[in-house]
């Protein structure tokens, strides 16, 4: 999906630096916040495709962010780093959050490419899939051709 906007969140300026490094030259608009509450103000204040974020983090948890995201924004794909190991951690941000993916720090290059990569046809199938289903319900004819088609394929 080319020009998805990507948030990159973490305390951490050079991990914020490192991310927006990998990530550049990609097609990407790149946005940095420092934590989560200065996420959530470019959150409110743009269209945001993918936020990555890290879990720990002073203020607000990566997870914290994540869930609050997921429920204001939930268009926006999400993606956690952590350097924990801890599998309840991840268990956890899958669960509340509806991480995406769930990376480990240090994040290899090809690993966040791709998983950013990944996130974005994702993003562009689910929108692609609305637009389709809202043409189908204000469609009856087309509603009547596609309930006929499955109706022949079960019979």
């Amino acid at each position: 999906m080319p020009n998805a906007t990507v948030l990159i969140v973490d305390d951490d300026e050079n991990t914020r630096f490192g991310l927006g490094h990998s990530l550049r030259g990609r097609g990407y608009k790149l946005l940095f916040a420092e934590g989560g509450a200065a996420a959530l103000e470019l959150l409110k204040a743009e269209p945001v495709d993918v936020v990555i974020s890290d879990q720990n983090m002073p203020g607000m948890t990566g997870l914290e962010l994540l869930s609050l995201a997921r429920d204001r924004f939930p268009d926006t794909v999400r993606i956690m780093l952590t350097g924990e190991t801890a599998l309840e951690t991840a268990v956890e941000a899958i669960n509340h959050g509806e991480i995406y993916r769930f990376l480990q720090k240090p994040v290899d290059r090809a690993e966040l490419q791709i998983a950013v990569h990944l996130a974005c046809e994702k993003l562009e199938l689910e929108r692609q899939n609305r637009r389709l289903l809202a043409l189908i319900r204000t469609s009856p004819e087309l509603t009547r051709r596609l309930e006929e088609e499955e109706a022949r394929r079960h019979a």
